[in-house]
């Protein structure tokens, strides 16, 4: 495959050469800016053999590189040729610095608009000023031209999340964004997100491997009616009449003509989530553009009553499956003859035995000791490692189901753990506990409660390089925003508000040496507080599972952490316990057994 993938590059630098064009910017994402599409849109992955969901390469006829995160520096290394890219940290402004060092006068870079906030161009531009550099949109991305085999976008049948389930009808929602229309002054809205599509109307499919998404964009109007652009195939008769006369159906490729019919008018677009090809399309139509967040967001983030009672009622359901699989790893671990990859398989078949389940959310995060210092790490068949005594195991895992979607991370040893490990695994822990017990005026900026969970790290001089949580869809995406616990905050962040489910999960990643974190999913909900003049939040726990206790070292912990930490275990016990065969149930009890009180007090 690295053959193959060398003769790729070559390809493509032949293509750009015949297209007139010095270079090319290809991103991670498809024309939705997914972070996880469908395998056709994997052109970076397939040019590249970078498979995390965050990334871009910039071609050059002499040089490349490809941009990543902290999250994915190892693996790129691991998968990216050496001799083909330089692998660079993905910090505001690198891709244009790296291009003004490597282009001459008059070069011209191509990128694909559509692929693109304008954003992202923008801040490439920037350091090309004054370079008489032109970045030039395309109008087919070249990677469609040389992938002999890229398969179709797909269209799977799409169909209903009834009102039983979503808690609120379509048409009730449509009408509250045609409501924000009027308040705004605008005449339409552009949605691009899947998710935010799906969740408008109601209707899901499977074109995404681990989201119940539809390639479909939406145009909303001020009198509560839309426009559907999607593939007519996929609707049956029964998904017609739900949508119902004012969601008139277009094909798929028309949404873009379509936005040539806007003279005149103000169009809202949510600059944070639609390719640039938009503001073009838009502004060669001559419509005036209003940028605005995406009209769904926070709504659908701010679960419903009945959305949080079936997320919740979905995470007893994944609760059960994943406690059977710690009972499972606890037996068959010691043993060597597991691996990261029958592992993820074991968990995902006990998920499947779950009345409702859709599929994964996504790909599990299987991980032995150094694999799982990559926070990110997927096995394969090359990176595979065993299970074995002494080990440290990371499971991150999650299910789709009607009722809600799940997220969830356990960190277990193998055998007695070392005294380095437990005080690690302990602060982290601590960081946990801060976030699950906190309470916090509504509206408070996620990155404002990161630091919490980092304080018992930051105390001996540790840390880690990814963000505390993100918000988590109701039978949608597993990443959610627009409310997350970073370090730092970024374009498009909200501040949390009730009904918002987030993971929380701090972690600790020695490189090379092993990986930990903990992860639940939180819903945040008012808090009463006598005097406030706040209104208040905190956070509910909703995910259920044992945390291992052989990995806690108690006298790192105060009273009130044990104290949490002793009453989430009676409610594992007490949830899950009853739902378990004896023998589970038995195992459970001990592993769910109160803490020694050694505790710092």
């Amino acid at each position: 495959m690295p053959a193959d993938r060398h003769q790729r590059l070559r390809a493509l630098r032949r293509h750009l050469l015949g297209q007139r064009l010095d270079g090319f910017i290809l991103p991670t994402g498809d024309e939705h800016l997914s972070e996880i599409p469908a395998a056709y849109a994997n052109r970076l992955a397939w040019l590249t053999g970078f498979t995390g969901s965050t990334g871009t390469a910039v071609v050059m006829a002499d040089h490349a590189a490809i941009f990543v995160d902290g999250r994915y520096t190892a693996a790129a290394h691991g998968q990216v040729e050496a001799r083909d890219y330089d692998v660079e940290p993905a910090t505001p402004g690198a891709v244009g610095e790296w291009l003004a060092r490597r282009t001459a006068r008059g070069a011209r870079i191509g990128y694909d608009p559509r692929l693109c906030t304008r954003g992202t161009v923008q801040a490439i531009k920037q350091p090309l000023a004054g370079g008489d550099v032109t970045l030039a949109p395309v109008e087919h991305n070249p990677i469609d031209a040389i992938w002999i085999d890229q398969p179709p976008r797909p269209a799977t049948p799409v169909f209903i999340q009834p009102d039983h389930l979503s808690g609120r009808p379509s048409a009730s929602k449509r009408r509250e964004v045609g409501d924000w229309l009027g308040a705004i002054g605008a005449d339409a809205a552009i949605l691009v997100a899947l998710d935010s599509v799906a969740w408008l109307f109601n209707i899901r499919a499977c074109d995404i491997a681990t989201a119940p998404l539809c390639y479909s964009f939406a145009i909303c109007h001020r009198d509560g009616t839309a426009d559907l652009f999607v593939d007519a195939s996929k609707l049956n008769n029964g998904v017609r009449d739900h949508l119902g006369d004012s969601v008139r159906i277009a094909a798929y490729e028309d949404f873009y003509p379509a936005l040539a019919t806007f003279a005149g008018m103000r169009v809202s677009i949510d600059p944070d989530l639609s390719p640039v090809a938009i503001h073009h399309t838009l502004d060669r139509a001559g419509a005036r553009i209003c940028e605005a967040r995406d009209p769904t967001r926070l709504p659908k983030a701010m679960k419903n009553p009945v959305e949080i009672a079936g997320m919740k009622q979905v995470h007893v359901q994944d609760g059960v499956a994943l406690t059977r699989f710690l009972h499972w790893i606890a037996i068959e671990g010691p043993t060597g003859e597991q691996t990261e990859l029958s592992a993820a398989a074991q968990l995902t078949a006990l998920r499947r035995e779950l009345p409702g389940f859709h599929g994964i959310s996504f790909e599990p995060i299987s991980a032995v000791d150094a694999n799982g210092a990559m926070p990110h790490y997927a096995p394969t068949p090359e990176s595979n490692r065993p299970i074995g005594p002494g080990s440290i195991y990371l499971i991150d895992s999650g299910g789709q189901y009607p009722g809600g979607t799940t997220d969830v991370t356990r960190t277990i040893a193998i055998g007695i753990p070392r005294p380095e490990v437990r005080d690690r695994f302990t602060r982290v822990l601590k960081g946990h506990i801060a976030i699950a017990r906190l309470v916090f005026p509504a509206g408070t900026m996620g990155f404002r409660l990161d630091p919490l969970a980092r304080l018992a790290l930051w105390e001996v001089g540790l840390d880690y390089p990814l963000g505390t949580g993100h918000g988590v869809g109701h039978f949608l995406n597993v990443h959610e925003g627009p409310a997350h616990m970073l370090a730092l905050p970024r374009p498009g962040d909200a501040g949390i508000e009730g009904g918002m489910i987030l993971s929380n999960e701090p972690g600790y990643y020695k490189e090379g040496d092993y990986g930990i974190r903990t992860e639940n999913l939180v819903v945040a909900v008012e808090c009463v507080v006598a005097g406030a003049e706040k209104k208040l939040l905190r956070f509910e726990t909703i995910t259920l599972a044992p945390i291992d206790r052989q990995l806690i070292d108690p006298a790192l912990m105060t009273d009130a952490e044990i104290d949490w930490i002793d009453t989430y275990h009676r409610t594992v016990l007490s949830t899950i316990g009853p739902l378990l065969a004896a023998d589970i149930r038995r195992w459970l009890e001990q592993q769910t057994a109160p803490l020694e009180r050694t505790a710092l007090g």
